[in-house]
């Protein structure tokens, strides 16, 4: 008797496997449709996330991210830098003498690189010196998109 109750509960296990169930078979858990998202990661080798893919070329944008707000120049210039979306991305608002533009920039970790006029254009990190414009001479928290075009924070 004791080997029957073995037998019967044995095949009542037995029973569940191979058998397609409405569940199963609405997922695609069986043949070909069930390994059909399956990755292959050779076994010398770590599964990649993806996340880490997207980001792993990416530079470090904390020094630009640093830059958001209001820089100010000579004689009424000013600079506006906000985060765009995609981090890394920025709008720049120049206010020149002939007045206010827009631009989208993106960060290589220690400029922001933008296009004005059809021409390439690097906002940098400067000093007051390094602008050429007498009145930031002494200041240090600056930034400068090319000589004389220069704005600073103290």
């Amino acid at each position: 008797m004791r080997h029957l109750l073995t037998f019967a509960a044995a095949a009542l296990l037995l029973s569940g496997c191979g058998s397609k169930t409405a569940d199963n078979a609405a997922a695609g858990g069986e043949g070909e449709n069930a390994l059909a998202n399956v990755e292959e990661v050779p076994a010398n080798e770590e599964p990649v996330d993806a996340n880490l893919i997207e980001t792993a070329d990416a530079p470090d944008v904390s020094v630009t991210d640093g830059w958001v707000g209001k820089w100010v120049g000579v004689e009424g210039l000013a600079l506006d830098i906000a985060r765009a979306e995609v981090p890394g991305t920025y709008t720049l608002n120049v206010t020149l003498l002939d007045g206010t533009r827009s631009y989208e920039g993106t960060s290589d970790g220690s400029a922001i690189h933008f296009t004005r006029g059809g021409k390439e254009q690097t906002l940098r990190k400067a000093t007051g010196e390094e602008t050429g414009l007498k009145y930031l001479a002494g200041k240090k928290d600056c930034l400068m998109i090319q000589p004389s075009e220069g704005f600073c924070r103290d």
